[in-house]
């Protein structure tokens, strides 16, 4: 067989790279079994059927983390933070347009010092 037929296959079934992503096979182990057995042997039952339930494993399992996280958020201690946050705008603001305001620049003939 062919890399081709090989990266075809791949494309095919990405499942397989969570296999190699989790460390429990080789690119080359799938590639060799690939060149041994072909493509539909019952050889890649276990890797591919495993695919859909690892698949929806994960998907509840980071939905279920997500809704844990949200669970765990202090709503009254987010909305200190965000007022907190508000306060400091306001006073940046305000040091900034008091500070505009002093500072008025006046035009001096050239060449002439300040104590002339």
């Amino acid at each position: 067989m062919s890399k081709e037929a090989f990266k075809d296959f791949v494309r095919l079934n990405p499942s397989l790279a969570t296999f190699v992503n989790n460390n429990s096979m080789t690119w080359q182990k799938f590639y060799d079994m690939f060149e041994l057995y072909g493509a539909s042997n019952s050889v890649w039952d276990e890797f591919l059927n495993v695919r859909t339930k690892v698949g929806i494993n994960s998907f509840e399992n980071s939905f279920k983390e997500l809704v844990n996280t949200i669970r765990g958020i202090d709503l009254q201690k987010v909305q200190k933070g965000i007022d907190n946050i508000q306060k400091t705008i306001s006073l940046v603001q305000d040091f900034g347009t008091n500070s505009n305001s002093n500072n008025v620049y006046e035009r001096r003939e050239p060449f002439k010092r300040f104590d002339d």
